[in-house]
């Protein structure tokens, strides 16, 4: 019994011994293949990609150095339609938004009291004439018996007198005629100017006093921007300076000029008032509209720019980050005006880079001098 036991114990270390064995054989025959690669046989790292909004090329563009504005519009020519005469209304043949020519009839008011001053003031001046006639004969009579001898020369002075005194009570009638008239034709109210109607406050039946507000006439043809500018900048503005005026919900900026600049800074600013001209020929822009401009300091055309956001300054460096041969190069420039194109705000590059080359748009962080990247295709 004990024998077979020690066989069995035997059989089973020697089993262990030969799969020890085994897995032993099996590693050393692993491929040469499988060994870990050295350092030197490593592969290169894959390019950095860059995408088409990451970069841009150096260029020659018109450049605009700015300065902001902004506003409210108002109309050029507007008037304020007042009643000369006071009276009764009884016809408004205008309302709000019309359209109205130069002598275009407005308001009509009551004329009965005026045309009845008018009937007096003429009957005064028909008395006043027939005065004058009979104090005429008289001097001529008196002047023919002075020079006969028949009356004194006292006699004749006070014909003459009579003479003039009547002369000027019928000046005084025509006078009255006139004002009596003129009162008539001015219940009759007509436009000014040509333009919109605007701020109707009357309506027919209505008694108005002299003076009293009727309506305005609005040119919309031409507006004008009245934009506050610092009292520092005032000095780069002069009038002719072009301005790109923004108006809320308008896809295009309008063109316009500096007309007129205040002499005094605003009570209680340190601003002075600039006056922008815009045409306004198809009626687009309206009273009380709120705008944006960029005033025009200055002008370069063709100069070679890179967008703002290109210009890097470290260590008290001026650099921008440049791709030739698909290679990170950090180069040194020199810098001129800050303005703007039709794409945003530029710098011009004064020197340390050529047209045509391709810069970084943007900062991307630390791009090491040397990096290969790869570049989007050509559109």
């Amino acid at each position: 019994m004990v024998t077979m036991r020690k066989t069995r114990l035997i059989w089973i270390v020697l089993f262990i011994l030969l799969l020890t064995a085994g897995v032993a054989a099996t590693i050393l025959r692993k491929p040469a293949s499988q060994d870990v690669q050295t350092p030197s046989a490593a592969t290169p790292p894959a390019p950095l990609a860059l995408l088409a909004s990451d970069i841009t090329q150096v260029q020659r563009r018109d450049l605009r150095q700015t300065l902001p504005l902004s506003g409210t519009l108002r109309a050029t020519k507007q008037a304020a339609v007042k009643a000369r005469v006071g009276g009764e209304v009884r016809e408004v043949s205008v309302r709000e938004g019309e359209a109205v020519k130069v002598g275009q009839i407005l308001v009509r008011m009551d004329a009965t009291e005026y045309l009845a001053r008018v009937a007096q003031a003429r009957g005064a001046l028909a008395a006043a004439r027939g005065q004058l006639n009979i104090a005429f004969k008289a001097r001529n009579n008196n002047q023919a018996l002075v020079e006969k001898g028949f009356i004194s020369k006292n006699a004749f002075d006070n014909a003459a007198s009579q003479l003039e005194i009547a002369q000027a009570n019928v000046d005084s009638a025509k006078a009255a005629l006139d004002v009596a008239q003129k009162s008539v034709d001015d219940t009759t109210i007509r436009a000014p100017i040509a333009g919109i109607a605007s701020n109707r406050t009357v309506e027919p039946g209505e008694k108005v006093s002299p003076d009293a507000p009727l309506l305005d006439i609005v040119d919309l043809r031409r507006m004008e921007l009245d934009a506050a500018v610092p009292a520092n900048e005032i000095g780069r503005v002069a009038a002719g300076q072009e301005v790109l005026i923004s108006i809320g919900g308008m896809t295009t900026p309008m063109a316009g000029k500096v007309v007129r600049i205040d002499p005094a800074t605003q009570a209680g600013s340190r601003s002075i008032l600039v006056h922008v001209e815009v045409d306004n020929p198809q009626g687009i822009l309206r009273v009380g509209m709120f705008g944006e401009g960029q005033l025009t300091l200055e002008r370069r055309n063709a100069v070679l720019t890179v967008p703002a956001s290109a210009v890097q300054r470290t260590d008290g460096q001026t650099l921008v980050v440049a791709i030739r041969n698909n290679v990170i190069e950090r180069l040194p420039v020199t810098l001129g005006v800050t303005g703007d194109d039709e794409n945003g705000e530029v710098v011009e590059i004064v020197s340390g880079l050529e047209e045509g080359v391709t810069v970084v748009r943007n900062n991307l962080g630390n791009l090491l001098p040397g990096t290969r990247v790869s570049l989007p295709p050509p559109r």
